[in-house]
């Protein structure tokens, strides 16, 4: 089994009330129809993004004019950590933020009514401490590793460890500084950690071990506040839209040509050279996998988050993209 062996885990204490979704496909073909019909509304769309490969689509559309261009309002509301996102998802201050499936049903949970719209670029590297001589997955055996529980970084260690069979201890260290610090200097073997943190460490001498992009692991959200989807579906169908062209953006430009932009979000340097390096082309929002999900969803339980099987009908509505 594994150990906390730092402060307690992350715990949501979110207040609602809970409301029932409907999500058939008459339903979801009508929203689709309407929002494409309606015209864009002159409310701001606020959106929650960390700092995260997953984040620059939207930087993008916003920074590029996508989003204006079609009429659309966006507000980006940036976040050091996801537990600052979830007090501003609380407090009611986001129509929208990347997030992940267990979050997701933890807030349904706890009465905050969301809904997961597509998927998010993202690929979360293991890393290995400089000088612990661990040269691949199972060389973490035992070892202490540092991870934010609960949410999707845990999710992706616990699948690679079950995949090679073993177990570890997870370091809990409250800021990512702090936990790079423990990494770089071995206070800890390993470590997990999206773009553009893992390429920044693994410059300073820490060892990739793994990637869930390589792997194939798919749990990153967007998700929407139901008001949102229910009062303004063609403004959500506009995100999108732009979005979508961003990612053409992105497909067409060398990421040192909008460098400039990600630095004004405080994007490291190492995020372009990160995203220069990629060979695939990026891919438009798509939805989230329903085995995917289903195993998140699996694993959310098991941890003692949620105590029901939500159903991807319950929580997942993929009409607002791109047919």
């Amino acid at each position: 089994m594994k150990k906390i062996l730092s402060s307690a885990l992350i715990l949501l204490s979110l207040a609602g009330l809970a409301a029932c979704g409907n999500n058939d496909k008459d339903t979801e073909a009508s929203t689709s129809s309407s929002a494409a019909e309606a015209k864009v509304t002159d409310q701001t769309l606020t959106i929650g993004v960390l700092p995260a490969e997953s984040a620059i689509p939207i930087i993008l559309a916003k920074e590029e004019g996508f989003f204006e261009k079609l009429g659309l309002n966006v507000e980006i509301s940036s976040f050091a950590s996801p537990n600052d996102r979830n007090v501003a998802i609380q407090a009611k201050e986001l129509d929208g933020t990347i997030s992940d499936v267990m979050t997701e049903a933890t807030f349904k949970k706890n009465g905050i009514d969301m809904t997961i719209t597509s998927d998010i670029l993202e690929d979360f590297k293991i890393l290995a401490s400089p000088a612990s001589g661990i040269t691949d997955m199972k060389g973490l055996s035992g070892k202490k590793v540092t991870l934010v529980p609960n949410f999707i970084l845990e999710y992706i260690m616990d699948d690679f460890a079950k995949m090679d069979d073993f177990t570890y201890e997870i370091v809990e260290i409250p800021s990512f500084s702090a936990r790079s610090e423990a990494l770089l200097n071995n206070q800890v073997d390993g470590a997990v950690y999206t773009e553009p943190q893992a390429s920044m460490l693994a410059d300073q001498g820490a060892i990739v071990l793994g990637s869930s992009k390589a792997q194939g692991i798919k749990g990153g959200t967007i998700q929407f506040m139901d008001t949102a989807l229910k009062d303004r579906p063609q403004d959500i169908a506009a995100f999108y839209e732009g979005y979508n062209q961003a990612i053409d953006y992105m497909n067409d430009h060398q990421a040192s040509e909008y460098a400039d932009i990600l630095s004004d979000y405080q994007f490291p340097d190492a995020m372009s050279k990160y995203l220069d390096t990629q060979s695939e082309k990026y891919p438009y929002a798509q939805e989230v996998p329903k085995d995917q999900f289903e195993a998140i969803i699996s694993w959310t339980k098991e941890k003692g988050q949620i105590e029901q099987d939500y159903t991807y009908a319950e929580l997942t509505d993929f009409s607002y993209l791109k047919q």
